[in-house]
């Protein structure tokens, strides 16, 4: 087994589900770090605990009771009084997640940062390749709702025009009832 092979343990798929953005950051739950980590959270959270100093809150935060309301919804978490969390999750941003590293000095610990890091970076690489595409990607929809109001003006001015009953022109030039 070669040592790219060996990083490899985790699906890049599954680790790639599991970032979401959170106040502007890309970051990664409590929860889930653990379970790719082999560690139950509770172990997880008291070895944070215990080196509090090294997680500020620009590598580490709680969810705000709002925002964990918000994740619940998209991601499928059982409720409190159903066997769920008791408490608010912590997430980690990217430098939290290589400080984790030298908390928890497992192996797996030290493989699965290795290529959460890397797809953090893969990620920050490939938004900002696309930057441009999202500006112009406004751009196209603000004028699609320019002319959204265009087409909706132009639609009330001929229903204006039915409305109104048009009696039938008189008829200009020659006229064969006229001979």
């Amino acid at each position: 087994m070669t040592a790219k092979q060996k990083l490899s343990i985790i699906p890049e798929n599954i680790l790639v589900n599991k970032i979401y953005e959170i106040r502007g950051h890309k970051v990664m739950l409590d929860s889930d770090l653990a379970e790719l980590y082999g560690v139950e959270t509770r172990t997880l959270n008291q070895a944070i605990k215990r080196n509090s100093e090294r997680f500020p809150e620009d590598f580490m935060f709680h969810l705000t009771e709002t925002e964990w309301q918000s994740l619940r919804s998209q991601i499928v978490i059982s409720k409190k009084n159903k066997g769920g969390r008791t408490y608010l999750p912590n997430a980690f941003t990217e430098h939290g997640v290589l400080m984790l590293s030298s908390v928890l000095n497992s192996q797996q610990a030290i493989q699965v940062n290795i290529q959460i890091v890397r797809i953090l970076t893969r990620l920050r690489k490939w938004l900002n390749e696309n930057g441009e595409l999202k500006y112009k990607i406004e751009d196209i929809k603000r004028k699609l709702k320019n002319q959204d109001k265009n087409i909706e003006l132009v639609f009330t001015y001929i229903d204006k025009l039915m409305d109104k009953k048009i009696e039938p022109r008189k008829r200009i030039g020659f006229k064969p009832d006229d001979l």
